[in-house]
């Protein structure tokens, strides 16, 4: 054991050559061989969030500059959600298809997620264990569970942006180069773009590490004085939120003017892992993998090593607060914000935390061990990505599987599509029936977006899953019913039988079914025709402009300015912090 832990020094004292990194090539690769076959048989389309993202790609499909959708909530606003990784969906789909091109976007920050490992655990450890680190994001649990499992292409899109940004953030704040200053400005920038919550949230845990590294690393440096590390730290902060504040402009006017006031929607995530193993096993067990088993030795080697104390310290605060309800912790540092947001992304940025130190330890064992270590780390991390793509298979979002066409080609026939609909018992396809057909709806799945009464009083999610809410999921369901007339709601499509008795009792009546029977189609008589709802939610044209350029156009900059080289005195010299990473090592400062 304290071979293991102290292993780093003595390599750095020995005169042997160091054993090379492993090309990112390979490891780019690796990332194609395990998730390219995955992603080609669409594997995702089975996950909780998928069919949400592509149903907002495919409004940007059609109304690139029009956020106002009409498909839900009687009419709501995508500005609401911001919208980078949905409108390269929508890009990429003119030529491949929304679900190809879902998979498309998804195989990208794969890709980048791999390259960001690499290049912000260089700020940590060594080029080798670095490139451990990045092979490992490949295998990471966590990352396989968002993607097949959870869908949540928003987060597994902001990350890997950031975590490119912060070596740049380090670089600008360290040494002051203006290079570096605008390479992760854009990039930051670009990151929230594509989803503002790992920028509010996730900044904290990522970049006060990297900050807290800056003084660390300094030493006795002229050059890098407490005052000037302050300045320059100021100075970004201030103009990244400025350049944030007008590329998702229209999204901060839609939280001042509407804010989320609606009633806490439960949330498994929330749940204590401990009285609830089958939410632990979702949401710790599969994200982390035999990662939990690394857990002892990534404290003991972040605690022995001083540069990665304050790593150490960002990870563990994130494990916390991902842990849900199992701790106090969460409710303590978010308050309120507790009951609104879910916490399988905070297990993400934890195993995203972890992996330099880990990288590091992989780098020890496999150079002390060779095939002995390799064998088993390779089942391991083979086992921790298999885990989380099958959970998928073991766990679905939606138990039964059923094709939603046929209710769609119903809806879009005999002027159906002049009334809402609204369905029970389609989980998640309620997004893909809502690509699929004309007709609008009163229900969908973006909770911050509803605010219609009749679903933010209760406490209830989608209507469609009414009775997994219990009494507020059916109360909610009672008053939308109450008042179809008011929102042109003629049609109540179901799958689940569950629902018959309370149809019947509020005046609904059965009128058609599809697919032998299995789902029936309810109307109420009277009904006028839906029309427009006159709400002052509607974004203006000029707010329609900015959505469709400002967030796209980030990423297109934080390519562009990418390919603008380093100047060699503005480099980040690697034999220099090899140096500085070494007496860190031992205890002393540079």
């Amino acid at each position: 054991m304290r071979g293991l832990l102290r292993g780093t020094v003595k390599r750095t004292e020995s005169v042997a050559p160091a054993a090379p990194p492993i090309p990112m090539y390979l490891i780019i690769m690796a990332a194609f061989a395990i998730h390219l076959p995955l992603l080609i048989k669409e594997l995702p389309l089975a996950s909780y969030d998928a069919n949400f993202h592509i149903f907002f790609a495919s409004h940007y499909v059609h109304h690139w500059f029009n956020p106002w959708n009409l498909k839900w909530f009687a009419g709501f606003s995508q500005t609401t959600y911001p919208p980078l990784p949905q409108q390269w969906v929508a890009l990429i789909s003119r030529l491949i298809g929304l679900n190809m091109a879902y998979m498309a976007v998804q195989m990208a920050v794969i890709v980048l997620l791999a390259v960001g490992v690499y290049r912000f655990s260089l700020l940590w450890v060594s080029p080798r264990a670095a490139s451990f680190a990045a092979l490992a994001s490949v295998f990471l649990g966590s990352e396989s569970f968002l993607v097949y499992s959870a869908g949540q292409l928003a987060t597994t899109s902001a990350a890997p942006i950031y975590l490119n940004a912060l070596p740049f953030l380090f670089q600008w704040v360290r040494y002051g180069k203006w290079r570096s200053f605008v390479k992760a400005s854009v990039l930051f920038t670009a990151a929230a773009a594509a989803h503002h919550a790992t920028l509010i949230f996730g900044s904290f845990f990522f970049a006060v590490p990297v900050l807290a590294l800056v003084f660390l690393d300094r030493g006795d440096d002229e050059s890098a004085s407490t005052s000037g590390v302050v300045a320059r730290t100021v100075t970004i902060v201030v103009f990244v939120a400025i350049a944030i504040a007008i590329v998702l402009l229209p999204f901060w006017i839609s939280l001042i003017r509407y804010p989320v006031t609606q009633t806490p929607i439960p949330h498994a995530s929330r749940a204590n892992y401990i009285l609830s193993p089958q939410w632990g096993m979702n949401y710790f067990v599969v994200p982390y993998g035999a990662l939990i088993l690394a857990l002892p030795f990534l404290v003991v080697r972040g605690a022995m090593v001083p540069r990665l104390r304050p790593l150490l310290f960002g990870f563990w605060l994130a494990f916390l607060v991902g842990l849900g309800g199992t701790t106090p912790v969460g409710r303590v540092l978010l308050g309120r914000a507790f009951e609104v947001l879910t916490y399988e992304r905070f297990s993400y940025w934890a195993t995203l935390l972890a992996l330099p130190i880990l990288g590091s330890i992989t780098a020890d064992l496999v150079d002390r061990f060779h095939t002995r270590a390799i064998i088993p780390l390779s089942l391991l991390a083979a086992g921790t990505c298999a885990l989380a793509v099958s959970w998928s298979t073991f766990h679905p979002a939606d138990a039964a599987n059923f094709d939603v066409q046929p209710v769609a080609q119903w809806l879009n026939r005999d002027g159906h599509y002049d009334f809402r609909y609204v369905t029970l018992g389609f989980g998640n396809k309620l997004s893909r029936l809502a690509v699929l057909t004309r007709a609008n709806s009163v229900d969908g799945e973006s909770n911050s977006a509803r605010m219609l009464p009749e679903l933010t009083k209760y406490g209830g999610g989608a209507l469609t899953s009414s009775k997994y809410y219990e009494k507020a999921g059916l109360d909610s369901l009672r008053a939308m019913l109450h008042h179809a007339d008011h929102y042109g709601l003629k049609w109540v499509i179901v799958r689940d039988s569950y629902y018959d008795p309370l149809l019947h009792f509020a005046g609904w009546r059965q009128v058609d079914s599809l697919e032998d029977k299995t789902i029936t189609i309810w109307s109420k008589d009277g009904v006028p025709p839906a029309v427009p709802m006159n709400s002052e939610q509607i974004p203006p044209h000029w707010q329609g402009v900015l959505w469709g350029t400002l967030p796209f156009g980030s990423s297109i900059l934080a390519i562009l300015v990418l390919l603008i080289p380093e100047s060699r005195d503005s480099e980040w010299d690697e034999d220099d912090t090899s140096v500085a990473q070494a007496n860190l090592l031992s205890g002393r400062t540079v």
